[in-house]
């Protein structure tokens, strides 16, 4: 399928950046309908607020600071870790920088850090857009779209990616936002994730290890019960769907306030973090990071639900955060 190019797109929109605020996590775009308001920072494309009626939806990041955790990215052209940074494609090995450092992994994919373009925007939408190059570790180069959008049932984006070049280049996207269910911290809020099975991994470096059921672990989240003091930094698949292919995460607080992460069958799995942070006890558990994704996490190597791109061919998925 053919797209405009995105890169030269997003480049025309550079001429209004004296018109608008600027802040260390970029442009800010606000965006409003009804009770709902986002904030979109143009550094990753990322959501750095979501409210209703003033309340926060996701974990919010100040816009002049550096994007803490990757809160609220999106994740091109791979979410979550390649091990080791390595990979084979097509008979050729690859070698990509080490982005997670303390395990020694290529982290969250190459687009966190690039600053997205406004290709459309209205009071209530915006579109993004942001060219990754072919370069060292990963020679493909994409187009990347973000499309944000804001109407009575929450907010809802849509990331494409359109091969831009003359191979087949392996992809996967997911977003990164800490899900916010009311008062209180993760250990008070009450989860529903209705998954079958969780991929184990290593304690320390979170190396994927296998599938396994849910039923009988403190993974099983399928009937929604408070989330205590369990910790959770796994993907889960296996996902159960409405009629219409909608897999859905619920968080409530006591007090019955909540929020919603939905999404289409595009994604497959969906990683969910307790944001433990052992280092920083002030802003431990403040979230849990609920993130549908393409394809789990070491899907480079694996192959395991890997988008195959082939020139000038596109891919989309799509979710959703609304109030409850």
């Amino acid at each position: 399928m053919n797209q405009p190019c995105i890169g030269s797109l997003a480049a025309n929109a550079y001429g209004k950046m004296d018109a608008m605020t600027r802040a260390l996590s970029g442009r800010q775009i606000t965006l409003r309908h009804g009770d709902y308001s986002a904030s979109i920072a143009s550094i990753g494309a990322s959501l750095r607020a979501l409210q209703y009626a003033g309340r926060d939806l996701v974990v919010p990041f100040d816009a002049d600071d550096v994007r803490p955790a990757y809160r609220g990215a999106t994740l091109v052209p791979w979410p979550n870790r390649v091990v080791d940074g390595r990979y084979a494609w097509r008979g050729a090995e690859h070698q990509l920088a080490l982005t997670e450092p303390a395990r020694g992994h290529a982290l969250h994919g190459l687009g966190a850090w690039l600053d997205y373009g406004i290709v459309e925007q209205t009071d209530d939408a915006v579109t993004l857009g942001a060219a990754i190059p072919a370069q060292d570790g990963y020679p493909f180069a994409l187009d990347v779209a973000v499309a944000f959008r804001l109407d009575a049932d929450g907010l809802h984006t849509a990331v494409t990616a359109t091969n831009r070049g003359d191979q087949a280049a392996p992809f996967g996207t997911g977003p990164h936002p800490y899900l916010v269910a009311g008062e209180g911290r993760v250990d008070d809020w009450a989860a529903t994730i209705p998954a079958e099975n969780v991929l184990t991994v290593t304690e320390d470096r979170l190396i994927p290890t296998g599938l396994e059921p849910v039923e009988g672990t403190r993974f099983d989240f399928r009937f929604a019960h408070a989330i205590g003091d369990t910790f959770i930094d796994h993907a889960y698949t296996q996902l159960a769907r409405d009629a219409e292919g909608i897999a859905a995460v619920q968080l409530r607080s006591p007090s019955g306030t909540g929020v919603e992460m939905t999404w289409d069958d595009a994604c497959p799995w969906v990683q969910v973090h307790t944001a433990d942070r052992d280092d920083a006890p002030e802003i431990s558990r403040i979230g849990l990071a609920v993130e549908p994704m393409t394809c789990p996490p070491d899907a480079f190597n694996s192959g395991t639900d890997l988008i195959t791109l082939d020139p000038d061919a596109s891919a989309t998925a799509s979710w959703s955060i609304r109030a409850l």
